[in-house]
Parts: C-alpha cells; structure tokens; sequence
C-alpha cells in the first residue's frame, strides 16, 4: 500500500500506444532522476486481461496512478511534463498547506490557477477535502491561513474557498454558485482559453457551453472579461486556430472569421444570424442562446448520429486516398472488384437456369401434347382404318342394290 505506481496499460497492435513508448521512457528515467517515490511500470493488457479487467481499463494506452487502494486516471496530453506534473500532484498531499505569504507567492506565480481554502475544521473544509480527492487529477488544492494571502483579498467570512485566476481572485458562495464540487471543476479553467481538441474533451466534463472565435481575440477577451457576472456560470470563452478541427466536429463547412458556440454535453451548436461587430453584438447574440431564441442545431439525435457515421466513413476513404492513392486504390478496389464479380456470376447462373428451366417446360409441354393425341404414325393408321372401313360399307351397300335390281 505504500507503494505509488504509475502504470501505462497498452496493446502491441496500437498505434497510439507505440507512439507513447519513447514518451514513456523519458518519464520513467525522469522520475528515477529526480528520486520521485513514484514508480514508472507498464504492462500488456492483452497478456493480463483479468488485471485490465480489475482496473477498468476500456481503451489503450490507459494511464493510472496506484497510490494505496485508489487508482487515478490520467487524461491530460499524452507529453512527458503534463505526466510528470500528473504523477507528482496525485502522489503528493491530497492539501498542500502555504505556511508563509513567500510560500503563496512562490506557488501562485507556478500556478495559473489556485484553489486554496481558508479557514479552520469546519463541513466545509470536510467537502473540500472530499472534492479534492476526485478532481486531484486536474488540478492542486492548498490550505492557509488569512494572514498568508495578499492584502488586496478581502473574505466576506471564513471559512472560505478561494480560487485565484486571471490577476484577480472569485469566493465560493454557496447559494449562488451551488455545489462545491461544480464550482470548483468549472472554475479550475481560466477565464479565456486556447481551445483544442484536449480542452473540449475536458470541457465536456463540466457541462458548459464553449464560445469558439476564428478571428481577432480582442473582442470575446474584452466580453469574457467585463461580463462574466453575468456570464462564467454558462459559458467558457475561448479561440480555436484554424477551422478543420471545428468542421469535423460539427460536420459543417464554416469558413473563417465566424463565432460558434458549442454545447458539449448535448453536442448542439449556435451560429450568429448576422455579422458581429462589436460587443453589443456579441453579448446580445449570447443572451438569444440563454433565453431559447436562438436557433440550436446539432445534437445527438439519432439522425444526427447517422449522419456522423457516413461523414466518418467518407472522411477515412478520403484521407487514405490522400495518403496514399495505391493503398486506398487495394484496400478499396479489391473488394469491390471481388463483389462484382460474386455478382455477376450470381446473375449469369440466374439467366442460365432460366432458360433451362424455359426449355425444359417446353419439352414437358411438348410430350404432353404427344401423349393426349398420340404420335403422328398412330394418327395416320387411325385415318387408315376409318377409310377402310368406310370403303367395305360403300362395297356392301352397292352388292345390295344390284341384288335387288335382279
């Protein structure tokens, strides 16, 4: 049980997992370097389901953190820092205290954003230990006094949680910001964000919308910053580069600049119905979403869902002929070519035993025919006899009359 490990579960066939192996091996010699008492260790999954099976594991390459009878899932980029920063939070104090105002200095200059709660033993303090113990995985938790934080901070009472971001600082208050648990995994992402695939996936955890601009940041900061009163609790506001990421998640063609705001719990996404200029703009394009006048499309219906498959299956054949023209040209012309000929034997056989079937009731037919009036020597023989017997009844008849003539 004293013994932290962090485990990579992999595949020998995965792509994803060969490209992690060098990763994987400047962790574990960093980590050895650096005398952390976290062990680095891999293993094969396919070889050793039943412990896969025991951890959970679903995918490859999986990595957890095994720190006494728990195990944390890392979901962060697959890089050597963002792992090493991910092993020593989860294998260090659940609660770092900050005994000294240099203390807070030093630690809020290396974090963007700071968690820290105030106070003494209260329910309080119980929860945030209880929330800290599942959102570890994301970010540091800190404790102080109410001396140790800077002059300008100024609590309403204590205890209090604190989170410090952007230059400025936000208080935990439970009758407006709800549970503790839902502020805190909202709160831990900065006010404007460098958006990519990773923080979408992880923005998805929180439930909340993510405003997306393709163009000059200086209006959605200036947005983000002066209305997030009215604003922070549903949306985290945000600029993608480029638009490709963005198309293939909304199967969409959107051409740049544009705003798009993305709902990441039901996939939905808003589009502004006229060009936004200024901030009225915007804000009033952002108010139409919260009130419903604002035209949702998307979602994760079944049509949806449909229309998701056949857009993946096109993008696949069309990035293998990219890639490489003769292997799309195999992978996708042989079977095809195998199938036509399937089918044109199928057809062939069809049309020839058609017309032996045709001939064959034909020949039936025929025989029939034969069998009901007989074969053509039959018929002649029979005409035969009816002459001859029609000749004898000619001849009688004529001896008669030359009888009675006498």
């Amino acid at each position: 049980n004293k013994i932290q490990l962090c485990q990579v579960f992999y595949a020998p066939w995965c792509g994803h997992c060969k490209k992690l192996e060098p990763v994987w091996n400047e962790v574990g010699i960093e980590m050895k370097n650096m005398g952390s008492p976290v062990k680095v260790g891999k293993m094969d999954a396919t070889s050793f389901s039943s412990i896969a099976s025991e951890f959970g594991v679903r995918g490859y390459p999986t990595i957890k953190l095994l720190k006494g009878d728990l195990a944390y899932n890392y979901r962060g980029p697959r890089t050597k820092d963002d792992i090493i920063e991910f092993a020593n939070r989860v294998a260090g104090p659940l609660i770092r205290p900050l005994p000294s105002q240099h203390m807070f200095e030093h630690v809020q200059k290396r974090h963007r954003v700071l968690f820290v709660y105030v106070g003494g033993e209260s329910p309080l303090k119980e929860k945030y230990i209880e929330v800290a113990s599942e959102l570890i995985v994301y970010t540091y938790f800190f404790s102080a006094s109410e001396d140790v934080l800077p002059e300008y901070v100024t609590l309403p009472e204590l205890p209090a949680v604190v989170v410090f971001k952007d230059g400025t600082y936000f208080v935990y208050d439970e009758y407006e910001d709800g549970d503790l648990s839902s502020w805190i995994n909202r709160e831990r992402f900065q006010g404007y964000l460098n958006v990519d695939g990773f923080t979408l996936y992880e923005l998805g955890d929180t439930g909340t919308i993510c405003c997306l601009l393709g163009k000059s940041q200086c209006l959605l900061v200036e947005v983000a910053r002066d209305y997030r009163d009215h604003f922070h609790r549903d949306f985290q506001f945000g600029h993608m580069d480029g638009n490709d990421y963005i198309n293939s998640l909304l199967m969409d063609d959107l051409t740049i600049p544009t705003v798009v705001v993305l709902n990441t719990s039901n996939q939905q996404y808003f589009l502004p119905d006229r060009h936004i200029e200024n901030t009225e703009d915007m804000v009033q394009f952002i108010n139409n979403i919260l009130d419903g006048t604002a035209e949702a499309q998307g979602g994760d219906g079944l049509l949806q869902r449909i229309k998701r498959i056949i857009y993946d299956a096109k993008s696949t054949v069309v990035s293998v002929f990219k890639s490489s023209p003769l292997l799309g040209c195999f992978l996708f012309g042989l079977p095809l070519g195998v199938i036509s000929i399937m089918c044109y034997g199928i057809c062939t056989a069809d049309t020839d035993g058609g017309v032996d079937e045709h001939e064959a009731a034909k020949k039936e037919n025929g025989d029939r025919e034969l069998t009901d009036e007989g074969s053509e020597e039959e018929q002649d023989e029979e005409k035969n006899g009816k002459y001859t017997e029609l000749s004898d009844g000619e001849l009688k008849q004529k001896d008669i009359m030359e009888k009675k003539k006498d």
